[in-house]
This record gives C-alpha cells, sequence and structure tokens, in this order.
C-alpha cells in the first residue's frame, strides 16, 4: 500500500491517501463524518462540477482567471460532471450543514484533475472556488440537481406512465365492471373511466411539477457568503445563469432575492410537496392494482397482472402483485422524505439553512424513486394486465346496488327491499325486480344494462347519492 501523502490547510496538515484526488479539508470531513456512508448523490455531483465549470469560464469572461487555469478547471470539472470521478466524492450526507465538505471536496478534486492539464498552480479555493461560497454554491446545486432530474428523469417517466395507462383504457374501453366505494359493491362503470381516473392524477402530478419548477430554476449563485455578494464580480450571477443555461438548456435565473435564496429552502419544500402529491397518486393506483388483482379465487380477480416471480418460499404456485408492492414502497419513503424535507426546510438561521446535505439527497432520491418506479408500474404492471370477462360479469350479474337505476320509477324503499332480497338470496336484481315490479322483462333489461349505466343511464329519482 503506498504511504499516504501530507496535504495542509488553515488548520494545518493532514494525511491522505496516496491515490486520492481530495485534500485537506475532505479528509477532516471524511474523518469527522462517519456516520451513514451514504456519499452525495451522482446528480448532485454533476450539478457542483457544471457549476464549477461555469463559473470558471464566466471568471476569465470577467478577466478574473487567467485562460490557462479557467481552461484546465472547466475541463476537470466537466469530467466530474459526466461521473468519471465519483469516487473521488465521499463525504457523508450527515456533515457540515452547509454542505461545505462537499464543496470543497469539489473544489479540491477539480484543482488536482486541473493540474495535470496547466504548468500553472491550481488552488481549490482561490481559483476553482473563485467568487463563490459554500453558501451560494451548495443551494445552487441543489435547485441545479432537481431540475435537471426532474426534467430530465421523472417528467419522461410520469407522460410515459400516462400514455401506458391511456392505452390501456383505450383497449379497455366499454368493459363494464363493478365500481367500488368504501370497499364496497356501488354502481358499474367502465374499465376505461376508472383507468382514465388514474391517468389524470398523473397528469395533475406533471402539472403541479412544472407550475413548481420556476422558482427551482431561480437560483442563488453569486450571493456568495451572506448573500451580499462579497468577491464576486457585480456582474458574476447574471453571466453565470445565462452560461448555465447555455449549457444545459434550461433558462436558469437569479433569484429575485439572494438572502431568501440563501437562507431558506422553500422552493425545495414546495418541490417535495409535489413529489408527496404524485407519491399519493401512484400508490392509490398501485393499490387499485392489488385488489384488483386480488385472489385467484377468494379476492376480486378482476385483472391478472403478469407473472413476474414466485411469490412465495413455501406455498407453490402463489404468486403475488410484486411491482404494485414494490411501488407502494416507493411512495411511502418519497412521503417520508417530505416528512424530513420540511423539517430540514424549517432549518434555516437567519442567513444560511443548515441542513444543506440532508435536503439535496433526499430531494433528488425522491426525484430518481418516483422516475423508476413511474417507469415499471406502467412498462411491468399496467401494460401487461388482462381482464377476466367471465369473473367481472359474474359480479356485475349479482350487483343489488344496480337497483339504484329504478329509483326513479320504483322509489328507494321499495328498491332497497329488492337489493336486500337479491343479496340474501343470492339472486340477480333483475330476477328479483321482475316477481316485485310490474315492470317488462325488457323495461327491466333496459334500465339494468351496467354498460348503459357507466353513461348516467336513468335519471335517479329519490334517495341520496353519499356512499
Amino acid at each position: 500500500m503506498a504511504k499516504p501523502r501530507s496535504e495542509h490547510d488553515s488548520m494545518g496538515t493532514v494525511l491522505v491517501p496516496a491515490d486520492a484526488l481530495w485534500g485537506a479539508q475532505t479528509q477532516r470531513a471524511i474523518d469527522n463524518f462517519p456516520i451513514s456512508g451514504l456519499a452525495m448523490p451522482r446528480g448532485f455531483i454533476r450539478a457542483l462540477g457544471l457549476i464549477k465549470a461555469t463559473a470558471a469560464e464566466v471568471n476569465h469572461d470577467l478577466d478574473l482567471l487567467d485562460a490557462p487555469r479557467a481552461q484546465a478547471i472547466a475541463a476537470a470539472a466537466l469530467e466530474v460532471a459526466a461521473g468519471k470521478f465519483d469516487a473521488q466524492f465521499p463525504v457523508d450526507v450527515f456533515q457540515t450543514g452547509s454542505g461545505t465538505s462537499s464543496n470543497m471536496n469539489a473544489n479540491e478534486v477539480i484543482a488536482r484533475i486541473a493540474l495535470r492539464a496547466c504548468d500553472v498552480d491550481v488552488h481549490p479555493n482561490d481559483h476553482v472556488n473563485l467568487g463563490q461560497s459554500s453558501n451560494d454554491t451548495i443551494p445552487t446545486a441543489i435547485h441545479v440537481a432537481a431540475v435537471l432530474g426532474l426534467r430530465e428523469d421523472l417528467l419522461p417517466a410520469l407522460k410515459g406512465l400516462a400514455k401506458v395507462i391511456e392505452k390501456k383504457a383505450k383497449a379497455l374501453a366499454g368493459i363494464p365492471k363493478t365500481g367500488r366505494t368504501h370497499l364496497m359493491d356501488a354502481m358499474p362503470l367502465r374499465f376505461d373511466q376508472e383507468l382514465g381516473g388514474w391517468a389524470a392524477q398523473v397528469r395533475d402530478g406533471i402539472a403541479r411539477i412544472k407550475a413548481s419548477l420556476p422558482r427551482l430554476e431561480a437560483l442563488a449563485q453569486g450571493g456568495t457568503a451572506v448573500g451580499t455578494g462579497i468577491n464576486a464580480h457585480p456582474k458574476f450571477s447574471a453571466k453565470f445563469v445565462k452560461a448555465l443555461g447555455k449549457r444545459t438548456d434550461i433558462a436558469f435565473t437569479v433569484a429575485d432575492n439572494l438572502f431568501a435564496a440563501m437562507s431558506a429552502q422553500d422552493a425545495a419544500v414546495e418541490m417535495s410537496g409535489q413529489l408527496k402529491t404524485v407519491a399519493v397518486s401512484l400508490m392509490k393506483i398501485a393499490n387499485d392494482l392489488r385488489w384488483m388483482n386480488s385472489g385467484p379465487l377468494a379476492g376480486l380477480g378482476e385483472i391478472r397482472l403478469p407473472a413476474l416471480q414466485p411469490g412465495s418460499s413455501i406455498m407453490p404456485g402463489k404468486v403475488n402483485p410484486v411491482i404494485p408492492e414494490s411501488v407502494a414502497m416507493v411512495c411511502a419513503k418519497v412521503i417520508g422524505n417530505d416528512a424530513t424535507i420540511t423539517i430540514a426546510g424549517q432549518s434555516g438561521s437567519f442567513q444560511l439553512n443548515t441542513m444543506l446535505p440532508l435536503i439535496a439527497h433526499d430531494l433528488l432520491q425522491s426525484i430518481s424513486l418516483l422516475a423508476n418506479a413511474a417507469r415499471v408500474l406502467g412498462d411491468s404492471a399496467i401494460a401487461g394486465f388482462e381482464v377476466d370477462d367471465v369473473r367481472i360479469r359474474a359480479a356485475l350479474d349479482r350487483n343489488p346496488i344496480l337497483i339504484t337505476a329504478l329509483n326513479s320509477v320504483i322509489g328507494y324503499e321499495q328498491g332497497a327491499a329488492i337489493a336486500k332480497q337479491a343479496y340474501r338470496e343470492g339472486r340477480s336484481v333483475l330476477a328479483v325486480a321482475k316477481e316485485q315490479t310490474r315492470l317488462s322483462d325488457a323495461e327491466l333489461r333496459e334500465l339494468l344494462d351496467p354498460a348503459a349505466l357507466t353513461d348516467g343511464g336513468i335519471v335517479a329519482g329519490g334517495g341520496g347519492s353519499s356512499g
């Protein structure tokens, strides 16, 4: 094993592994925070690389950084952004609340890489961190990473899920089934109507995320230490967002108020709330699928989800709804992450939030988990499930709630009596209604046709609409 090398910072000398690209400040963080073993997410490291590359180019444009250093720093930072050096970012999520350790990790790694490409000294603070502070860089990295994750990963995944649901709904159009309220039999609806509700939930989630994106695209970069912009060129912020926007094809803006952008994480909290809503929607869809698939004999058995793996280590032949279960767990985690981000968002004391790494980790994790879950739910569950037409028809024929369609003709009280008798005797509503009313067989079949009732059917006259 190679002998560790000595590195120094303002606090003195520290030993660093010989092959490590980081320096003294990163090593101190590694030694100080042996907490979780969780490193900062890939998306966050990517954002840091993009920020450092853009800052170097802007500082050169402002005549604050010479061309050799600026070019070397930018090239090194873009390699970091591309993921070439992820192993060089070991600092734990549970570190200093400002994320200074992660910022210095990036500064030190980029400086050492840049040294290989130019003949002049590259200093982590004086050059890579020029015109920046951890206090504006880390909030900016959170926003940039989240925006990229949302635009490149989650939004396309949700759009794909909506399309899968809508395609399935179209394939099942016109097939009536028993509706359920309170998990009890209710009036019928069609599969395309039920799945249309799911698709609307997903598309509403997309709209919610898009509505919150502009506030996440407003960046704190340029506020430096406390929001005043000390040590940054007056034109740095405007040039930075323009250059970063050109690099990412996203219209980033300078935050209207840098003091708010650095002392609070309201935009991240808002977006986490939108992600929580998406998680709630996906969990509802996943649970509907689980119920519809339940059985095969003692459950609802309306659909058969694709059989993907054996369901039991002891019960041969058992197959479980593994995809909806996985998605439901993802949703639970995202909801929990939102609670964490909410608490972390309250931790802005005066000019700085001191739970920034935790916000970054959980927000980016929620984005990634939801994107993966949306793809799996659509491709591995919804696209391939089959409908049990025989079982659905049998349940419709025995559904005593169909009597609701006769309310305006025979009244609520007589309808209730017919429904109870049909249920008690295990007979169809049609058969009992033939005996208990003066309506002809043709009239009853027309009034009680489940497919016709899914478009409203006869306008009901007595009785309430609840339940």
